[in-house]
């Protein structure tokens, strides 16, 4: 099975670009987000990581 994909990704003409592609969004994804959690502010932290705990805004019928 894997031989019938591999021959047939073979003679697609420029396919070789879409594993580069992937690389680089991955890369550029998870360094954006380490950047955004490096330069979070600390009180945004700490009320994002308080949600599931407040109990204020349950709405149950």
């Amino acid at each position: 099975m894997l031989k019938f994909v591999k021959n047939h990704m073979e003679s697609i003409t420029g396919v070789e670009i879409y594993p580069i592609i992937s690389l680089l969004i991955f890369f550029i994804f998870f360094v954006a987000l380490f950047w955004w959690v490096v330069t979070a502010k600390k009180d945004y932290i700490k009320t994002v990581s308080n949600i599931p705990l407040d109990n204020q805004n349950d709405d149950t019928l």
